[in-house]
Parts: structure tokens; sequence; C-alpha cells
């Protein structure tokens, strides 16, 4: 039987994650600003959760409807059947979005549809569910129109970049889901030469290397679904199985990795030592400004830290020119991707970009700038129109 999901993404990415999702099954794809609507039977909405590179949660519509006032909304949601999906022992939080409501408070909405739940729980059991906002069992979305409402299960739980590995120190601020969109973007393809020169934490690395290897993103974490109810047990060790036997075991691959701060080069080494794939990739510290090419050709994929690590505007101002002077002179035959939330990166980089695509790095407005390097200068001509 077919049900109504949602999944968001960052933006930028949705014509790309519906792409995704037609592939895995999913029907009545629709693309929309910050995600992608669809329709699937439980199995397809399993291996979402478990092979989506791209999607942030798999969100399942469980009643929408009109509202005028904060009670219409509780009505709603008090007649959601809550107790056929999970029981008062699992805790709960309530998450409500909106655009283009009329309605003054979304804390006061938040507050009326965690007391439709409980109330519809204490009628059924007599007992309510408590609320934990930090690591819930059950999270439930409400997504308001003007005047229309929707109410979502979430089917992830954590959201699905989290891949379930270990990370060294910090969390890596690109989201793995952004970095395999990039890769995506790139045009980039297993057994094609890949390089992270500003390596960091080593995201772009690792989503490569299971890319190539066929891992499948949530091989290694749980689901919000395995404790619904209704979970079909058989389907999803049917889903997991498949996945599990696709995937290959480590080799040496043509991913590389570098950075000039040792201690980032030390932080992806755990991180990919974690992921289990150490020994895919070459990983060493150097200088992106004078470090060579390690093949002919293939895609360099980087996500520049914009003053942090290199300074501030008067740095980069010296430093961009110098990026361009690098490329031209040791990356000839490669595609050249930066992800920069700096304005002045292409004007100072000294390079015309072939394509410049609008991305979000959370709330964080970015482009990717990509730079075809052939032999010779890339600078504009004056004669070019």
């Amino acid at each position: 039987m077919s049900e109504s999901f949602f999944s968001p993404c960052p933006r930028g990415l949705e014509p790309m994650l519906a792409e995704e999702l037609a592939a895995l099954g999913a029907t009545a794809v629709e693309p929309t600003h910050g995600g992608v609507g669809f329709s699937a039977d439980w199995p397809t909405c399993y291996r979402v959760n478990l092979e989506s590179r791209l999607a942030t949660r798999v969100m399942w519509r469980v009643a929408r409807g009109r509202y005028r006032s904060e009670e219409d909304i509780y009505r709603l949601a008090y007649g959601a059947t809550w107790a056929k999906w999970f029981t008062p022992e699992d805790t709960i939080r309530v998450q409500v979005t909106a655009q283009h409501s009329p309605l003054k408070s979304l804390e006061f909405v938040t507050l009326r549809v965690k007391d439709a739940v409980c109330d519809h729980f204490r009628t059924v059991s007599g007992r309510r569910p408590s609320v934990d906002t930090a690591n819930p069992a059950v999270r439930v979305h409400a997504f308001l129109t003007r005047d229309g409402v929707s109410l979502y299960l979430d089917t992830s739980g954590e959201p699905l970049y989290k891949r379930g590995f270990k990370r060294a120190a910090v969390e890596a601020p690109l989201k793995e889901n952004l970095a395999a969109g990039i890769l995506r973007i790139a045009g980039w393809q297993p057994g094609e030469p890949l390089i992270d020169p500003m390596c960091g934490s080593g995201t772009f690395l690792i989503e490569a290397a299971h890319i190539a290897l066929d891992i499948a993103p949530g091989l290694g974490r749980g689901f919000a679904f395995e404790r619904f109810r209704h979970l079909d047990r058989a389907a999803w060790a049917g889903v997991r199985g498949a996945a599990e036997a696709r995937r290959q075991a480590p080799r040496p691959l043509p991913i590389y990795g570098s950075d000039i701060v040792a201690d980032q080069v030390s932080r992806a080494r755990v991180n990919l030592q974690a992921a289990g794939v150490a020994e895919c990739v070459t990983l060493d510290r150097a200088d992106i400004l004078t470090r060579a090419a390690p093949a002919d050709a293939g895609v360099m994929v980087c996500n520049p830290p914009y003053g942090v690590r290199l300074g501030e505007a008067e740095g980069l101002a010296a430093f961009y020119p110098q990026l361009g002077d690098a490329l031209k002179k040791r990356w000839s035959g490669w595609r050249c991707h930066f992800l920069s939330a700096d304005t002045e990166l292409p004007r100072l980089i000294g390079l015309k970009a072939s394509r410049r695509t609008p991305l979000y790095n959370g709330a964080l407005e970015c482009r990717l700038y990509e730079y075809r390097m052939v032999s010779g200068s890339m600078r504009r001509k004056p004669a070019e129109s």
C-alpha cells in the first residue's frame, strides 16, 4: 500500500534528490523548495532511509487538513491514530515549521500538537508519552501553510547525514549529504581520480570511498521506523540484506586528500579509519599552492575555509590569486570545484568559472564554482563578449 512521504535535503540538491528517490523506487516524485515529496510502500521507505546519500530525513505524512485556529490543529492531531504506531513508553518531540501561516506563535502550536498526542494516548491507554527534546524515540513534525496543516512521523530518527561512525573532534562543517551532492554535481564517477586538497576532517573523501565501494550510507546506524509497532521485520531484513550483499571490501582507490594543517590530516585519518575506508584513500600533508596533481586528469572538490584557517580578508585577498596560479600551473586536465560563500573568490582567483551552482551549507548561501583547467591561461580574453 502506497504512503505519502517528504524528504528534506540541503537547498539546491532537490532535483538530484528527486532522481535518487525515483531510482530507489519512489513514485509521484515532486521536488519542492527544501525537499522532495513522494509516494512509496514501506519497503521503499526503508530503502530510502538506508541508501539515500542526499536526503536529510524521511517523514511519513499521517494526517493533513485545513485550519483557522490552533484548536483546529489540535483536533486534527488528536484524531490521528498515534497508538497504532508507537507506545506511551516512547518519548516524543514535536517540531513545527510554517510558511505564510497567520498564527502568531509557533511555540503555542507546538504545545497544542504535543497536548493532542498526549491526550490521544491518555484516552486510548490511560497513559501518556513523556517529552524528550534531546533524544526522543519519536519525532512528530507539523508543517503549516497559509490555511493547511500536515502532520508527519519522522521515520529516520537522527538526520541521515549522520552516517553512524564516530567522528574525530567536532562535527565537520560540511554535512555528508551536501558533500555527496557536490560529488554528483561535479560528475565524479568511481574509478576517476578525485582529490580534496584542503580536506579538513575528510568528509568528501569518505563519501567518495563509500560510493566507490557501494556501501549504503545507513548500514552503520539505526532508524526510528525500527521502533514502529507496524514495522515489517521481514521486509526490513530483506532490504538491509540486499545492501549488505552489494557492499565491496575496502581496497586502494584513486582518491586523494591533503591539508596544510597537520591536525586536520590527523582528524581526517581518524575519520577514515572509523568509516572503514582508511586503506582506500591516499592522505598526506601538503599545501594546495605547491602540491602536484596525483594524475593527469580528474576531479578536485574543495570547501575552502574562507578565513577560518587562512586569516581574515587580507589573507584571502593574497591567497586566491595564488590559488588561481597554482591551478593553471599544476592542474591542467582537472575539473576543479570550490564551494564558497565568499563572493570575492571568483573575482580574485583570476579564472573564469564554467559553472556556478547555488547551494546552501546549512543556512549559509554558497556557490559551487567549477573551473575546467586546460593548458595555458584560463583568464578572460579582452575580446571575449
